[in-house]
């Protein structure tokens, strides 16, 4: 009675290779450490994916903190916190009246941009 794997290898000798334990054993071994294991590679692949992301998000938040800072620094002093308000809270004294002047094409960008969000 013939061995089916010898009859194998007689038809594709260059398959000889895999009838060595340690190729099996090396084999199984790489399958194990690249898909099953807790380290494996497609787990630190996403993990390194997600540290790129956190870094990028840590330089971001370090330049917004600059910005705050240097308007923190800014609106120490008074003229700049009223100036601060006019501009971005449309504020005015009491005997003051403020026209806001809107453009068409600030219309049109506004109009643009809505429609892209639908």
């Amino acid at each position: 009675m013939a061995n089916p794997f010898n009859n194998f290898l007689a038809k594709y000798p260059f398959l000889k290779f895999l009838g060595n334990r340690y190729v099996i054993v090396l084999v199984f071994f790489s399958i194990w450490m690249i898909f099953l294991d807790n380290t494996s590679y497609l787990l630190h692949r996403d993990l390194d994916k997600q540290i790129d992301e956190l870094e990028t998000n840590k330089k971001y938040y370090q330049e917004e903190i600059k910005k705050d800072n240097k308007n923190i620094k800014k609106l120490q002093n008074l003229d700049h916190v009223e100036q601060y308000a006019r501009e971005k809270y449309y504020m005015k004294r009491d005997s003051e009246d403020i026209y806001i002047i809107e453009y068409e094409k600030d219309e049109l960008r506004k109009k643009d941009s809505i429609a892209k969000l639908q």
